[in-house]
């Protein structure tokens, strides 16, 4: 039997563990660090892109040790890089933990160079391979372990806000339309903010669960499965689908302000906004489309948000909230006056009492 290496974190410790290190460092390369990373982990890789994949293509194309001749040399250098950049003005009880894609070679070089110099480096067992585990395993537990209250409402109601207030008022709160950085339906795409890969949205929404205590009923917005181009787990969203459900009401003119408001982009851009109602062609016809679009050209936008609402959004929602959440109930909502900051804050006091007294 091997004795354990004091350098090596285990996985099974890493959730505990993880919030009592100074540093978290992903040494993988930029592209990898992109798609998913630990939550608060910074990248210093040891490999860049192009070195990655002239390595990669050394190791298959020659022999595994030409790879690791010219690796080596590549890896050294860029640690000594960022010990110059970055690390020379910690002191010693500075304590990292370091991790690549399965917890060998890249991590294992610079947890060691880092050990030598007299920090106490800690490298992650199963690197990030070993941390996606745990990120696919705490989801489906939490699907088991947590409790929904579903605020559900008519697009344009104010149900993210809501959730803002609600928060704000103390209660606990997952905002997964925040952690996909989308507003879930075909116009719902933020402005020059990319979403994130699938993995990413999943580590985002691990991370949050982790700061939620699952003792307390949590509010969420009800979604579709699809939030943009990821997807809620499945086990996740059927828990979520059978919350209780509270609707938030408000009336057609008060959405339309809303809806104004919350998208100021689509005014401002009447090409885009063009481009986004083209996607629905299939549904509505050419010449409804045509109709829409004549209705941003002359800036009649509130005709157009009321016509899209009644006709698109409405019908939809209607249709759907029935059908995928089973409690909820028609009679049990609250009304939202107005769009004001006060408006809201009364709605949210309302659903907290609610919900609060069973």
């Amino acid at each position: 039997m091997q004795p354990k290496n004091s350098h090596i974190l285990e996985i099974a410790q890493f959730t505990k563990e993880r919030n009592q290190f100074d540093a978290i460092i992903d040494v993988r390369s930029p592209a990898e660090f992109a798609l998913d990373h630990i939550p608060g982990a910074i990248n210093c890789p040891v490999l860049n892109n192009e070195e990655r994949a002239e390595i990669g293509t050394l190791y298959k194309q020659v022999s595994p040790f030409a790879a690791k001749k010219l690796g080596a040399a590549i890896v050294s250098r860029n640690i000594a890089l960022h010990l110059e950049q970055s690390f020379l003005d910690f002191p010693r009880e500075w304590r990292p933990l370091i991790y690549c894609w399965r917890g060998g070679e890249r991590s294992g070089a610079f947890t060691h160079v880092l050990n030598r110099i007299g920090w106490k480096a800690l490298q992650l067992e199963g690197g990030y391979q070993g941390f996606r585990r745990v990120v696919i395993d705490d989801l489906e537990h939490a699907a088991k372990q947590f409790d929904f209250r579903v605020i559900c409402g008519m697009t344009g109601s104010g149900k993210t806000r809501i959730l803002q207030e609600l928060k704000l008022q103390g209660a606990p709160v997952l905002d997964l339309e925040g952690l996909a950085n989308h507003r879930g339906s075909v116009l719902g795409n933020e402005p020059e903010i990319e979403q994130p890969s699938q993995k990413g949205f999943e580590t985002g929404l691990w991370n949050a669960l982790q700061n939620l205590d699952p003792s307390h009923p949590i509010f969420i917005e009800s979604e579709s499965k699809k939030v943009g181009g990821v997807h809620i787990p499945d086990a996740l969203m059927e828990k979520i689908r059978h919350g209780h459900c509270i609707e938030l009401r408000s009336s057609l003119s008060t959405r339309v302000s809303w809806l104004l408001h919350e998208y100021p982009h689509f005014v401002q851009n009447p090409i885009q906004f063009k481009e986004k109602l083209s996607l629905l062609t299939s549904r509505y016809g050419k010449v409804q489309i045509a109709e829409w679009c004549e209705q941003i050209d002359a800036g009649r936008f509130e005709e157009l948000v009321t016509d899209l609402l009644v006709k698109h959004y409405d019908p939809s929602y209607q249709s759907s909230i029935v059908r995928n959440f089973p409690k909820y109930r028609a009679d049990c909502f609250v009304e939202l006056a107005n769009k004001s900051d006060a408006a809201f804050a009364s709605a949210a006091s309302h659903i907290l009492k609610q919900f609060t007294s069973g």
